[in-house]
C-alpha cells in the first residue's frame, strides 16, 4: 500500500500540467480563478513543489482517499447488482430451465452458479446442503456456469440433457453424483453415471450436443456477463451477489441478512 501511495505521490507530482487544471477543479468563484490565472510559472512550480512535500510528510491522504474510492466503487457495484435483479427477477429467480431444490415453497431463493469441475463449488456443495437442510425454509435453485474447459462443459451437458429427459428428481440426484465425481468426466464415466441413476445412459449422450441444452448453458453466460459474475460459485439472494466461496457460517449471514431487509 505504501509502494503504491508513493507511486501515486510521484506520478502526481510529475504531471505538467496539475497546477494548470487548478483554476477548473477549484471551486468557480472569481476571486479564486482570477487568482489561479494570474500566477506565473514559477508560482505554479512552487505550489508543485508545496504539494508534493504535503503528500510525501502525510502519505496516509492518499490512503484514506482510495479507501473512500474503494468504498464508493463497493457502493456503486451494490447498487447495480440490486437494480439489475429487480429488472430481471423472473429470469434470475423463475426461469423453467433452471433446477429447483430445497423448500420450493421457501419464503427465500438462493440462486447458485455453479461448474462441476470448480473446487470451490466442491467445497460448497455439502455447506450449502447443509445451509438448506437446516433451515428448511430455502428454496435453491442451480444455474449451470460451466467455465473450466472440456470437462465442466460435459457435466452441464449431460446434466441438462438428462433434466430435460427425465425430469427434476432425476437431474437431482445426477446432481449429487456429478458435484461427488472422482475422475474426469468423459462419455464412459458419465455413462456409468446414468446407469448407477437407473436410467439409459445413450438418449442422455445423444441430447447432450442438443440446441436446447446449448440454448440453457448461454442463457446463462449472457446472464452472468450481465450480472459480472466472472467466476463459480456465485450467489443471488434477494438483491444481493455474494461473488466466491463463503463458509457456511457466512452463507448463514448472509440469508439472515436478506431475511431481515423484509
Amino acid at each position: 500500500m505504501t509502494r503504491l501511495a508513493l507511486g501515486l505521490i510521484a506520478g502526481l507530482a510529475s504531471l505538467p500540467a496539475f497546477a494548470e487544471d487548478l483554476p477548473q477543479t477549484a471551486p468557480a468563484t472569481p476571486a479564486t480563478g482570477a487568482a489561479a490565472s494570474t500566477m506565473t510559472e514559477a508560482e505554479r512550480s512552487a505550489l508543485r513543489d508545496e504539494v508534493r512535500a504535503y503528500l510525501l510528510d502525510h502519505p496516509e491522504v492518499l490512503i484514506e482517499a482510495m479507501d473512500v474510492l474503494r468504498q464508493r466503487e463497493d457502493d456503486a457495484a451494490l447498487a447495480r447488482d440490486s437494480q439489475f435483479i429487480t429488472m430481471n427477477s423472473d429470469v434470475i429467480f423463475a426461469n423453467a430451465n433452471d433446477w429447483v431444490g430445497g423448500n420450493p415453497q421457501g419464503d427465500i431463493t438462493l440462486v447458485e452458479f455453479m461448474d462441476y469441475r470448480c473446487g470451490y463449488c466442491r467445497k460448497a456443495y455439502s455447506e450449502v446442503d447443509q445451509l438448506i437442510t437446516t433451515d428448511g425454509n430455502i428454496r435453491f435453485v442451480v444455474k449451470e456456469f460451466p467455465i473450466l474447459g472440456e470437462a465442466s462443459m460435459l457435466s452441464a451437458q449431460f446434466a441438462i440433457a438428462l433434466r430435460q429427459l427425465h425430469g427434476d428428481e432425476a437431474y437431482g440426484r445426477a446432481h449429487d453424483a456429478l458435484m461427488t465425481l472422482r475422475g474426469e468426466p468423459t462419455p464412459e464415466t458419465l455413462s456409468r453415471v446414468a446407469t448407477d441413476l437407473g436410467l439409459d445412459p445413450k438418449p442422455i449422450l445423444d441430447r447432450m450436443g442438443a440446441p436446447e441444452v446449448q440454448a440453457v448453458i448461454q442463457a446463462n453466460y449472457a446472464l452472468a456477463e450481465k450480472m459480472e459474475i466472472t467466476g463459480t460459485p456465485a450467489f443471488v439472494l434477494k438483491d444481493m451477489v455474494m461473488r466466491g466461496y463463503a463458509p457456511l457460517e457466512t452463507m448463514r449471514d448472509f440469508v439472515k441478512e436478506a431475511r431481515s431487509d423484509g
